[in-house]
């Protein structure tokens, strides 16, 4: 693939909106953080773990901005020295483009 997914951006999805083909959704695996688990086309999940809570949470504030600005919005489990994503896009039913796009950005982050 020569565009690398953490440069581009989410699209807004309307419902029914396609998941992507099984076969995208490996390409795309590749080129995340191997941490992340994907269940299907259903989900995307990925777990942190920080030294504090102070830093996790910092994470999750940096993660929020990042998906207010993108128009996508995971879910995120928040502890004591540990964060949980999970990417999903609810008008799909599934996994999309998006939810690659937000997780190679997350990676970077």
């Amino acid at each position: 693939m020569s565009e690398e997914l953490a440069s581009r951006h989410c699209v807004a999805c309307k419902p029914g909106t396609p998941t992507i083909a099984e076969e995208r959704a490996v390409e795309y695996e590749a080129q995340l953080d191997p941490s992340w688990a994907r269940e299907g086309l259903v989900r995307l999940r990925r777990e942190l773990e920080f030294p504090n809570f102070r830093d996790a949470f910092g994470f999750v504030a940096r993660l929020a901005l990042l998906a207010e600005a993108e128009g996508h919005h995971p879910d995120i489990e928040l502890g004591w020295g540990r964060v949980a994503v999970t990417l999903t896009t609810h008008a799909a039913g599934g996994l999309t483009d998006n939810d690659f796009i937000l997780a190679a950005k997350l990676d970077r982050l």
